[in-house]
């Protein structure tokens, strides 16, 4: 693992290291939230269900599933510089095809594809992180990198309130070409970490199984009980991102420009609830920062059914983010710890894809509910949810004892 002669002093490779996957997560979200603006444009072009509407994100999320699968094991057998920008370009032309949907199923088809890539970005550039810092130091800086990905969904929001509104949905998914540039950069400015290289030379060319996840009961618990916890981050995340714009545009009859303001706000506690979040993991572990944001987002969600006007969004939306949002770049962070090096971006990709392709499905849990119940309900399923993982949180045993877990 590469360290620095100062504890606050980055080397070169660090600083492109999370500059570089900072800006790959930025753009990645940036492609994913276009969808959530786009929404109810899509829906009110192609005249389609919100229960069709829904399945395009647990679709994604699908993609996102497989590529994690494919790319975690092609990342951990042949390098993690070369397959992080190979992901890239696979999502960003993905995404910019979705100009050319005309009918319900080619969309369906588009963001599978750009799952494929997003889905394999993300492991890798956790793991790429992982093995340049520190041990105390990786939940700041995957957090870092996360908020990165919060500054693509600001992208998204303010690209979408300027393009929607002249040049239609489809036009906003050109920009899904911009994230090609970065590969650029990122084949000639990233390494390889010693960490990965020797893992590499030990293994002997032995292929990467899936089964060592699950080798003992003990891992296999740990790992499944892992996924459980991601189902409900993706779950809430997805859940609120994806639905909240269209909910708000309704309740409180705001524009497009209107809830993109809400969600600028709610990214924004997003932001500075994982750079809290990951202050409290490095120093604390996870038990205490998982357990007091997963009991936190339990009550916070029920503050947007108090929203009156644009104000009390606003304000409930970055509650809301601060403390249901804030958990995301901990994962990274967790998984990394608890699993090897010769496996660490097989782990990543399977166990947080495996909880965006089911976690993905709380859009159309969250629009069947949409059509029956009222917000109240909707925000009481998500409670249990939070609820539910902080429960399975407390059994796994290797969190009682993190700071003792070598990577």
């Amino acid at each position: 693992m590469e360290t620095s002669l100062h504890d606050h002093t980055l080397s070169k490779n660090q600083k492109w290291t999370i500059a570089s996957t900072s800006a790959g997560f930025a753009l990645e979200n940036m492609d994913v939230m276009f969808l959530s603006f786009a929404l109810s444009s899509i829906i009110a072009d192609l005249h389609i269900s919100g229960a069709q509407a829904g399945l395009i994100s647990s679709i994604t999320n699908l993609g996102m599933l497989a590529g994690g699968l494919l790319f975690g094991i092609i990342a951990d057998r042949y390098g993690r510089v070369r397959t992080f920008s190979h992901t890239i370009f696979i999502f960003a032309f993905a995404t910019a095809a979705m100009c050319l949907a005309n009918n319900i199923t080619l969309i369906y088809i588009f963001r599978f594809l750009a799952g494929v890539g997003a889905g394999g970005e993300y492991g890798v550039g956790i793991t790429l992180i992982a093995e340049s810092f520190a041990r105390n130091k990786i939940g700041k800086m995957t957090s870092l990198a996360a908020v990165g990905g919060q500054v693509g969904a600001i992208l998204a929001a303010v690209a979408a309130a300027l393009i929607i509104p002249v040049f239609g949905w489809q036009a906003l998914f050109l920009f899904g070409l911009l994230p090609v540039g970065l590969t650029y950069f990122i084949r000639r400015h990233l390494h390889e970490s010693p960490e990965f290289l020797t893992a590499k030379q030990a293994a002997d060319h032995a292929p990467v199984q899936l089964r060592r996840l699950f080798n003992t009961p003990r891992l296999a618990y740990q790992t499944l009980a892992l996924m459980l916890m991601v189902v409900v981050q993706i779950a809430g995340y997805f859940g609120l991102m994806n639905w909240l714009p269209a909910i708000m545009q309704q309740k409180l009859g705001l524009t497009v420009a209107g809830s993109s303001v809400w969600m600028i706000a709610t990214i924004i506690g997003m932001s500075i609830g994982m750079l809290t979040f990951g202050s409290i993991l490095d120093y604390f572990g996870p038990r205490r920062a998982f357990g007091i944001f997963l009991l936190a987002s339990a009550i916070a969600v029920f503050s947007i059914t108090l929203a009156v006007n644009q104000a009390t969004l606003i304000l409930a939306g970055a509650i809301i983010g601060f403390f249901s949002n804030g958990m995301f770049g901990g994962y990274g962070a967790v998984i990394s710890r608890l699993y090897p090096t010769e496996i660490r971006s097989t782990a990543n990709n399977l166990i947080v894809n495996v909880g965006r392709a089911i976690g993905g499905f709380s859009s159309v849990a969250i629009g069947w509910l949409m059509d029956h119940y009222t917000l109240t309900i909707v925000m009481a399923f998500l409670s249990i949810l939070y609820l539910v993982s902080f429960t399975v949180m407390l059994t796994i045993p290797n969190l009682r004892q993190f700071n003792k877990v070598n990577p």
